[in-house]
Protein backbone atom coordinates (compact mmCIF):
# COMPACT_ATOMS: atom_id res chain seq x y z
CA UNK A 1 0.00 0.00 0.00
CA UNK A 2 1.52 3.31 -0.81
CA UNK A 3 2.55 5.64 1.92
CA UNK A 4 -0.11 8.36 1.50
CA UNK A 5 -2.88 4.76 1.68
CA UNK A 6 -0.67 3.23 4.66
CA UNK A 7 -1.21 6.74 5.92
CA UNK A 8 -4.55 7.13 6.05
CA UNK A 9 -5.53 3.97 6.81
CA UNK A 10 -3.74 3.88 10.13
CA UNK A 11 -5.55 7.74 10.30
CA UNK A 12 -8.80 5.83 9.83
CA UNK A 13 -8.50 3.53 12.37
CA UNK A 14 -7.92 6.69 14.94
CA UNK A 15 -4.20 6.26 15.56
CA UNK A 16 -2.58 9.41 16.43
CA UNK A 17 -0.18 10.56 13.84
CA UNK A 18 2.70 10.68 15.86
CA UNK A 19 2.47 7.39 16.04
CA UNK A 20 2.39 6.42 12.41
CA UNK A 21 5.91 7.47 11.48
CA UNK A 22 7.68 5.37 13.22
CA UNK A 23 4.77 2.76 12.98
CA UNK A 24 5.64 2.94 9.02
CA UNK A 25 9.29 1.92 9.69
CA UNK A 26 8.24 -1.18 12.07
CA UNK A 27 8.22 -4.43 10.93
CA UNK A 28 5.49 -6.41 10.17
CA UNK A 29 5.32 -8.29 13.03
CA UNK A 30 4.89 -4.84 14.83
CA UNK A 31 2.76 -3.38 12.97
CA UNK A 32 0.36 -6.08 13.42
CA UNK A 33 0.78 -6.09 17.30
CA UNK A 34 0.14 -2.55 16.87
CA UNK A 35 -3.27 -3.55 14.91
CA UNK A 36 -4.46 -6.04 17.22
CA UNK A 37 -3.91 -3.49 20.20
CA UNK A 38 -5.76 -1.21 18.46
CA UNK A 39 -8.38 -3.13 17.46
CA UNK A 40 -9.24 -3.78 20.77
CA UNK A 41 -9.59 -0.11 21.11
CA UNK A 42 -12.12 -0.45 18.26
CA UNK A 43 -14.06 -2.99 19.90
CA UNK A 44 -14.48 -1.42 22.87
CA UNK A 45 -15.89 1.42 20.67
CA UNK A 46 -18.20 -0.61 18.99
CA UNK A 47 -19.30 -2.12 22.53
CA UNK A 48 -19.85 1.66 23.65
CA UNK A 49 -21.99 2.91 20.57
CA UNK A 50 -24.21 -0.56 20.69
CA UNK A 51 -24.81 0.55 24.18
CA UNK A 52 -25.58 3.88 23.35
CA UNK A 53 -28.01 2.45 20.41
CA UNK A 54 -30.07 0.37 23.23
CA UNK A 55 -30.31 3.11 25.51
CA UNK A 56 -31.81 5.57 23.27
CA UNK A 57 -34.03 2.65 22.13
CA UNK A 58 -35.01 2.21 26.02
CA UNK A 59 -35.97 5.63 26.36
CA UNK A 60 -37.87 6.00 23.21
CA UNK A 61 -39.70 2.58 23.98
CA UNK A 62 -40.55 4.39 28.00
CA UNK A 63 -38.08 2.77 29.48
CA UNK A 64 -35.66 4.71 32.26
CA UNK A 65 -32.03 5.39 31.82
CA UNK A 66 -29.58 2.94 32.79
CA UNK A 67 -25.46 3.85 32.78
CA UNK A 68 -24.07 1.85 29.37
CA UNK A 69 -21.69 -0.85 29.90
CA UNK A 70 -18.96 0.48 28.07
CA UNK A 71 -18.45 4.21 29.11
CA UNK A 72 -16.02 7.05 27.60
CA UNK A 73 -13.54 6.61 30.85
CA UNK A 74 -13.03 2.78 29.68
CA UNK A 75 -12.65 4.38 25.71
CA UNK A 76 -10.39 6.59 26.92
CA UNK A 77 -8.25 4.37 29.19
CA UNK A 78 -7.57 1.68 26.35
CA UNK A 79 -6.43 4.73 24.44
CA UNK A 80 -3.50 5.30 27.04
CA UNK A 81 -2.64 1.94 27.70
CA UNK A 82 -2.45 1.74 23.70
CA UNK A 83 -0.37 5.21 23.78
CA UNK A 84 1.98 3.68 26.28
CA UNK A 85 2.90 0.58 24.31
CA UNK A 86 3.40 2.57 21.31
CA UNK A 87 6.20 4.81 23.25
CA UNK A 88 7.08 1.76 24.65
CA UNK A 89 8.04 -0.12 21.63
CA UNK A 90 9.30 3.16 19.42
CA UNK A 91 9.96 5.76 21.98
CA UNK A 92 13.92 5.32 21.91
CA UNK A 93 14.15 5.67 17.93
CA UNK A 94 14.98 8.74 16.28
CA UNK A 95 11.81 7.97 14.28
CA UNK A 96 9.60 7.99 16.88
CA UNK A 97 10.64 10.91 18.38
CA UNK A 98 11.20 13.24 15.26
CA UNK A 99 7.47 12.44 14.33
CA UNK A 100 6.49 13.96 17.36
CA UNK A 101 3.96 16.68 17.04
CA UNK A 102 4.67 16.06 13.15
CA UNK A 103 1.35 15.96 10.75
CA UNK A 104 1.63 15.09 6.94
CA UNK A 105 0.50 17.53 4.32
CA UNK A 106 -1.27 14.82 2.70
CA UNK A 107 -2.46 17.22 -0.43
CA UNK A 108 1.01 17.64 -0.58
CA UNK A 109 1.48 13.86 -0.78
CA UNK A 110 -0.99 13.12 -3.37
CA UNK A 111 0.93 16.31 -5.13
CA UNK A 112 4.55 14.64 -5.71
CA UNK A 113 2.41 11.26 -6.26
CA UNK A 114 0.74 12.83 -9.28
CA UNK A 115 3.98 14.63 -10.05
CA UNK A 116 5.79 11.05 -10.90
CA UNK A 117 2.54 9.91 -12.83
CA UNK A 118 2.94 12.98 -15.09
CA UNK A 119 6.46 11.59 -15.37
CA UNK A 120 5.33 8.23 -16.68
CA UNK A 121 7.01 7.16 -20.15
CA UNK A 122 10.09 9.42 -19.25
CA UNK A 123 13.30 7.75 -18.16
CA UNK A 124 13.89 7.00 -14.37
CA UNK A 125 17.35 9.07 -14.83
CA UNK A 126 16.16 12.36 -15.81
CA UNK A 127 16.44 15.14 -14.17
CA UNK A 128 12.91 15.73 -13.83
CA UNK A 129 12.28 12.29 -12.35
CA UNK A 130 15.18 12.65 -10.03
CA UNK A 131 14.19 16.00 -8.72
CA UNK A 132 10.94 14.76 -8.09
CA UNK A 133 12.93 11.68 -6.28
CA UNK A 134 14.55 14.09 -4.01
CA UNK A 135 11.21 16.11 -3.01
CA UNK A 136 9.70 13.35 -2.30
CA UNK A 137 12.78 12.24 -0.06
CA UNK A 138 12.68 15.85 1.88
CA UNK A 139 8.83 15.60 1.99
CA UNK A 140 8.68 12.03 4.24
CA UNK A 141 11.66 14.45 6.42
CA UNK A 142 9.86 17.22 6.62
CA UNK A 143 6.56 15.37 7.38
CA UNK A 144 7.57 12.41 9.16
CA UNK A 145 10.45 11.19 9.79
CA UNK A 146 14.23 11.77 8.64
CA UNK A 147 14.08 9.65 5.35
CA UNK A 148 18.14 8.52 4.89
CA UNK A 149 18.95 7.17 1.36
CA UNK A 150 18.06 3.46 2.86
CA UNK A 151 15.11 4.03 4.28
CA UNK A 152 14.62 5.69 0.96
CA UNK A 153 15.98 2.87 -0.72
CA UNK A 154 14.07 0.47 0.88
CA UNK A 155 10.12 2.52 0.27
CA UNK A 156 11.80 2.25 -3.55
CA UNK A 157 11.80 -1.79 -3.51
CA UNK A 158 8.62 -1.80 -1.32
CA UNK A 159 6.75 0.12 -4.17
CA UNK A 160 7.44 -2.62 -7.16
CA UNK A 161 7.68 -5.86 -4.69
CA UNK A 162 4.56 -5.72 -2.64
CA UNK A 163 1.52 -5.51 -4.15
CA UNK A 164 -0.54 -3.34 -2.27
CA UNK A 165 1.78 -0.59 -2.88
CA UNK A 166 2.18 -1.09 -6.38
CA UNK A 167 -1.96 -0.65 -6.90
CA UNK A 168 -2.33 2.41 -5.05
CA UNK A 169 0.20 4.52 -6.54
CA UNK A 170 -0.75 3.16 -9.80
CA UNK A 171 -4.06 4.67 -9.36
CA UNK A 172 -2.56 7.86 -10.45
CA UNK A 173 -1.41 6.29 -13.23
CA UNK A 174 -0.69 3.10 -14.33
CA UNK A 175 3.10 2.45 -13.72
CA UNK A 176 4.11 5.10 -11.49
CA UNK A 177 5.21 2.63 -8.83
CA UNK A 178 7.57 1.07 -11.28
CA UNK A 179 8.84 4.53 -12.05
CA UNK A 180 9.27 5.61 -8.56
CA UNK A 181 11.62 2.39 -7.85
CA UNK A 182 13.82 2.59 -10.59
CA UNK A 183 13.56 6.36 -10.01
CA UNK A 184 14.81 5.77 -6.49
CA UNK A 185 17.29 3.49 -7.23
CA UNK A 186 19.16 5.29 -9.57
CA UNK A 187 18.89 8.45 -6.87
CA UNK A 188 20.42 6.38 -4.31
CA UNK A 189 22.88 4.64 -6.35
CA UNK A 190 24.17 8.15 -7.48
CA UNK A 191 23.86 9.69 -4.26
Amino acid sequence: MALLQQVLFYRELGLPLKEIGPLLQAPETERRRVLESHRHLLELKKQQLEGLLQLVDDTLGGNHMTKPKITRADIDAAKEQYAAEAKERWGHTDAWKQSQGKTPDMAGMEEIFRGFAALLGTDPADGAVQAQVKNWQQFITDNLYHCTDEILAGLGQMYVCDERFAANLDKYGEGTAKLMSEAIAIYCKNK
